[in-house]
């Protein structure tokens, strides 16, 4: 089979539907390839008919107050919930509920990497911090955050990048936090609903495998599911797929992307991130300890196999979410879902100690394993020490006819969040549209 068109987008996620309404806006005609059979990538929603709520396995929050994340909702006719609940930290053998905000701690931690000249790894800085039990405390939750919060390995990633990331002022992703109610499902399917059948292709379950440019356009070979060869000719490519599937290969490039994109990927890193829903007969930890809980939003424990567990607070439902990034996930990358539960179980049952059988009152867990996902090779992307401007390098375009966008092309702010993606996707479809000479973009 083959498909003519003036720009093929390359991924069905939040930045390829986002730049697949930008060229459908300008009445140009485009064909969107997905290797998956459903839209939205690593935003996954689970809407089960026994789920008292649609619950995430992927991408769950909205970070801070981007335009383009709120401009969706209420495109979509949804809220965003603000993310309430007392924290809770299990230190001593208890749990203790925090008295300062721990994103305020782990930004003030971080806010001294700012100003450095030469660019170390997040666990050099920690370790050079100094001694003292305060300190200590203050490195521990430093890394819980890095490994959870940024799916990273200490080790590995920049503690420059991670201190801009953690200071990003009023607007960036760590100063407020939501969730839009009902799910990014309906986010999804709404923004897939401005597309003009007419003039763009979604193609599910088709995916591609080798990108060829050449001085008139692009050529794209992919196979459908089911085996059947497809060709598509443009005039350009904007390619959204994940950080982690470039870098494994996914897509072959024909000749060989630049250096400089090579270098980009290098020191773009992709983290692992093991997550279930957990889906009890009730919400069991609001009774314990004299309802101690009752308004809990959070219990962490750093040193578990699964150091973070929330709740879905405002909302009142019996669920909770297990999470496990950088190298606690990388941990559990051999346990199969029933070794994942029985750990998450573990873990909870440590937490609330004898007061409770959280095995008892299980009644279904979900998970989905995003490092074996072929189609994203792990959560999202972080950047490796000495990555400075690795991400302006990766969304740089190619020829005029190469495009890039995805969460790993956004600036530091927006990097690894749905907001960043939809931004970088309207962005990519811009700078096609102007080097095409195209629709809105036409001069």
């Amino acid at each position: 089979m083959e498909l003519r068109t003036e720009i093929v987008v390359l991924g069905a996620g939040a930045a390829g539907l986002a730049a697949a309404r930008v060229l459908s806006q300008a009445g140009v005609p485009a064909v969107v390839l997905e290797a998956r059979e459903r839209i939205g990538g690593r935003l996954f929603t689970r809407e089960d008919v026994g789920l008292p709520v649609p619950v995430e396995l992927g991408g769950e929050f909205i970070h801070g107050t981007a335009p383009v994340s709120f401009a969706l909702l209420r495109a979509a006719h949804r809220v965003a919930l603000d993310v309430t609940g007392e924290s809770f930290t299990y230190e001593n053998g208890a749990l203790h509920i925090d008295d300062e905000d721990r994103f305020d701690v782990v930004a003030r931690v971080m806010r001294r990497a700012c100003g450095l000249t030469d660019d170390v790894s997040a666990e050099t800085f920690l370790r050079e911090l100094g001694d003292g039990p305060d300190v200590e405390r203050e490195r521990l939750l430093a890394r819980l955050f890095i490994q959870g919060f940024d799916a990273a390995d200490p080790h590995r990633a920049s503690a420059r990048a991670l201190a801009e990331e953690w200071n990003g002022g009023e607007d960036g992703q760590t100063a407020r936090t939501f969730r839009p109610l009902g799910g990014y499902g309906h986010l999804l399917r709404t923004l897939h609903g401005t597309l003009d059948p007419e003039r763009v292709q979604v193609r599910l379950a088709t995916e591609a495998h080798v990108l060829r440019r050449h001085a008139g356009g692009v050529v794209v070979d992919a196979t459908t599911a089911g085996g059947t060869p497809v060709h598509v000719r443009a005039r350009a490519a904007i390619v959204t797929l994940p950080v982690g599937v470039l870098s494994a290969g996914g897509l072959h490039f024909e000749p060989p992307l630049p250096p400089e994109k090579q270098d980009a990927l290098a020191h773009i890193l992709t983290g692992p991130v093991v997550k279930l829903v957990l889906q009890f007969r009730t919400a069991f930890w609001e009774r314990l300890d004299g309802e101690r809980y009752r308004d809990a939003g959070f219990f962490l424990r750093p040193e578990a196999a699964f150091p973070t567990f929330w709740t879905l607070l405002p909302q009142r439902t019996p669920l909770l979410m297990a999470w496990a990034g950088g190298p606690k996930a990388a941990a559990l990358a051999n346990h199969d879902q029933t070794a994942l539960v029985a750990t998450a179980l573990d873990d909870l049952a440590t937490l609330f100690g004898d007061a409770t059988e959280p095995r008892d009152e299980l009644e279904a867990a979900f998970v989905h394993d995003w490092q074996r996902d072929p189609y994203a090779r792990g959560a999202y992307s972080y950047l490796a020490t000495g990555g400075t401007g690795a991400r302006e390098k990766l969304a740089a375009p190619v020829d005029d006819v190469l495009f890039f966008a995805g969460e790993a092309t956004s600036p530091t702010a927006e990097a690894g969040t749905a907001a960043g993606a939809l931004q970088s996707g309207e962005r990519a479809a811009r700078e096609a549209l102007d080097a095409c000479r195209l629709g809105l973009g036409a001069g």
